[in-house]
């Protein structure tokens, strides 16, 4: 049994807090949510633990984490070890660590993938630390990964900062997968050739070279909304495939598909692009293509 402070009880935070419980860890959770925190400040986490202790920060990448970050520097004690969980930019981790490493204190990025899903499928842990640090820490890990050899769930990518780096390249290709499946989603709706969109692509779910895990919740989402009518086709992005496109141009290696899938999110929020309004005037001017006027 090992006890564990948890900082941010959200969607994923508050899953692996149940998920470490359920397989005999103590947890102690924090959270600004008075209705699931077991504590009321971050002191009062930090005293409830026994030294040396270790905590785990799930809270929103940038200024969220550096905040928490430093207020522990301030609260923890030599020979204590924080991991960040969150989704930080590599670069903000040796700030971090190096701010920790002056108090005397462990740091640990550690890249978690698995979603809402994890609590009961388990989490894909990419972590980046010293050796003892990972150590330390590998029941919280083995608890949270999924079951089976741990290679397969977990890996230590290297120093502080290869574990988040893994995850923003995760999460870039996971941006073009998701891109491809819903083109190709797109292309049956389209063509008038195929009668039954969702019968074929929950048809891809066994034996084919294209099944996934990510392929598995189209299908879901397909047997809610057979259309996706109920959806407006508006993406967000949270920062990762920006961060995987600027170490892709630092790096001098391709990635045009990472590239058009980041794009095309950016397009999925433009009700009236000013780009393509350019294109059709363009196209009429030379060609005298048709256009489509405003009020039309």
């Amino acid at each position: 049994m090992v006890q564990l402070g948890l900082v941010g009880l959200g969607k994923m935070g508050y899953n692996m807090r149940e998920r470490l419980r359920a397989a005999g860890h103590e947890v102690v959770g924090y959270d600004r949510n008075p209705d699931v925190t077991d504590v009321g400040t971050l002191a009062d986490l930090v005293s409830t633990l026994d030294a040396p202790r270790i905590i785990w920060v799930m809270v929103p990448a940038g200024e969220a984490t550096s905040q928490t970050v430093k207020e522990f520097s301030e609260l923890l004690s030599e020979g204590d070890l924080l991991i960040d969980g969150g989704n930080s930019r590599y670069t903000d981790d040796k700030v971090n660590g190096d701010l920790l490493a002056a108090q005397g204190i462990g740091y640990i990025d550690a890249g978690v993938s698995g979603g809402v899903w994890g609590k009961d499928n388990g989490y894909g842990l990419m972590v980046g630390g010293a050796k003892a640090d990972v150590e330390r820490a590998l029941p919280i890990f083995d608890a949270l990964r999924p079951e089976g050899p741990r290679e397969e769930g977990f890996s230590h990518a290297g120093p502080v900062g290869a574990g988040h780096f893994a995850k923003m390249v995760h999460n870039g290709i996971e941006y073009g997968v998701m891109q491809a499946y819903a083109e190709g989603f797109e292309l049956l709706e389209a063509a008038n050739v195929v009668e039954d969109v969702p019968a074929v692509i929950k048809g891809w779910q066994r034996g084919t070279v294209v099944r996934s895990w990510l392929l598995d919740l189209l299908v879901r989402a397909l047997d809610e909304d057979p259309e996706l009518d109920d959806l407006e086709g508006y993406v967000e992005d949270s920062g990762e495939g920006r961060w995987t496109l600027e170490e892709a141009i630092n790096n001098a290696v391709p990635a045009p598909v990472i590239s058009a899938a980041l794009f095309a999110r950016f397009a999925s929020r433009q009700e009236d692009s000013a780009a393509m309004r350019a294109v059709a005037a363009l196209r009429n001017q030379f060609g005298g293509h048709a256009v489509r006027k405003a009020d039309e």
